[in-house]
């Protein structure tokens, strides 16, 4: 039988994902689990064959996969290796795709997660039709993809478009994963929200807010969402901080490439126009008059483990059999 599936998996700092996706984009299938659970690599792998191997049977065995795709942390496009994930518990280069094809038995390839994401947007969302977009994605990390001229960018190491590691306040707060100061991360990720929520919350004593009636342990994303659902005063405050960095640095970012649109996707953009006013009124202010409200900026169409996978898994269909 022809083989007319692959398998895509997107590796965060939290969480892997991981599905059977046909040609069409359909995923028949998926799974997750705890990424940040094994501290060994080897474990990791253990884990994933075992939950995968289910799924490849339910599809008919693994003569009907053709490859594997993976979009991971810091993963190099050339050499199919994660090296120096700031948010992965292993450490120094890990040889994954190499790792994958002994373990399975199946040509692997291995990008960016972001890259990854970015495309999955290309071929399946926001960006069909597209040349020159960037795809941001909001979760864990601050990731980036960029595309232009139609061609996802590599650089000439397979490392470029770390868009998230880009100092936007100099000297800044402090990044524990990869010692900068100010960085882009540091401040639109989640982890980045709950400690602005925390320095708020500590500086802010006269702003009302219901996260008062939280620990500091207790502080986090999701916490800070439902209270600016309910129109909480600090956490508004919060994601205007937030909009007003993200805003700048997108600025930056669209007078590098002139994307036709940048697309944001992750936890972050569940918090619709709360977050995107203020990006986009940053974004905007920011930008010479040549460039302004020319660049759409939008939400992701797809849902967030799939575009990953799916992604991933075009990674996967453009290997050469």
């Amino acid at each position: 039988m022809s083989q007319q599936l692959v398998v895509g998996i997107d590796i965060g700092g939290t969480n892997t994902k991981f599905g059977i996706v046909d040609r069409r984009g359909n995923i028949l299938c998926d799974g997750r689990m705890l990424t940040n659970k094994h501290e060994d690599v080897n474990c990791f792998l253990d884990e994933l064959h075992q939950q995968l191997s289910g799924l490849i049977a339910e599809v008919g065995g693994i003569e009907n996969i053709k490859g594997i795709g993976v979009g991971a942390p810091n993963g190099n496009y050339y050499n199919g290796n994660i090296e120096y994930a700031p948010n992965l518990r292993w450490k120094g280069v890990v040889p994954l795709a190499s790792l994958l094809e002994k373990k399975f038995g199946l040509p692997a390839v291995l990008t960016n997660d972001a890259n990854a994401a970015a495309l999955g947007e290309l071929i399946y969302g926001a960006a069909r039709g597209m040349k020159d977009f960037i795809v941001i994605t909001l979760g864990t990390g601050v990731g980036s993809g960029i595309v232009a001229n139609g061609q996802l960018i590599y650089g000439h190491d397979g490392f470029a478009g770390e868009l998230g590691h880009i100092i936007v306040i100099p000297g800044g707060r402090y990044h524990p994963g990869t010692g900068a100061y100010g960085s882009l991360e540091a401040y639109a990720s989640a982890t980045g929200v709950t400690n602005t929520a925390i320095e708020f919350l500590a500086t802010r004593p006269d702003v009302p807010s219901i996260m008062r009636e939280h620990t500091k342990e207790e502080i986090n994303s999701k916490l800070i969402y439902e209270a600016a659902m309910k129109g909480d005063p600090l956490a508004m405050e919060v994601y205007e901080f937030t909009g007003q960095i993200l805003g700048a640095a997108l600025a930056n970012f669209v007078m590098f490439s002139s994307p036709e649109a940048i697309i944001l996707f992750g936890g972050l953009t569940q918090a619709g126009d709360v977050i995107m006013k203020p990006v986009r009124e940053h974004m905007e202010k920011n930008l010479l008059p040549i460039f302004q409200n020319k660049v759409k900026l939008l939400f992701s169409e797809l849902k967030e483990s799939d575009a990953a996978i799916l992604g991933a898994s075009a990674l996967a269909w453009e290997m050469k059999d």
